[in-house]
């Protein structure tokens, strides 16, 4: 979205460049909070995230989608206690947030939905970091791909 004096606020159309760069952003600041949040999360915190994941799986509305997204990440984020890589997140977070009415569009039933935060933490939870990032990026390229693919047919 832009703002533009006598013009108004113009929304700019989805992009795969946009997509793919975001994507990039997104996974390398997960890569650097994952290892740092690990040793502050409780089971409970683990527990919270999962259920905050599957949510998100179950969303059908993209204000839902949007909302446990962000609580998801955040629970991560903010155990890593890194404050510029969690601004810098949240800010990437309000940038995608007009691509989640197209996933919803592209996985429109939540049993066949990609899972990446579910996977993550399931690995996760076991210590093993970079297996479980590793699943994590897998499945969401995979999703990126296939939003990348719709955006330029």
């Amino acid at each position: 979205m832009q703002i533009s004096p006598y013009k108004g606020v113009i929304v700019k159309p989805l992009s795969p460049a946009e997509v793919l760069d975001i994507a990039e952003l997104r996974l390398a600041l997960i890569s650097l909070a994952l290892k740092p949040a690990h040793r502050h999360l409780s089971p409970a915190d683990f527990d919270h995230a999962f259920d905050l994941a599957k949510r998100v799986t179950r969303s059908n509305s993209a204000k839902d989608f949007f909302e446990y997204n962000c609580r998801f990440w955040d629970s991560i984020f903010s155990k890593a206690q890194r404050p510029v890589l969690r601004e810098v997140f949240r800010q990437l977070e309000d940038g995608m947030a007009r691509y989640y009415p197209l996933l919803i569009k592209l996985f429109p039933k939540p049993e066949t939905r990609p899972r990446p935060s579910e996977r993550l933490i399931e690995i996760y939870r076991k210590g093993k970091i970079a297996e479980a990032f590793g699943a994590f990026k897998k499945i969401y390229l995979e999703i990126v791909d296939e939003v990348i693919d719709h955006l330029k047919s």
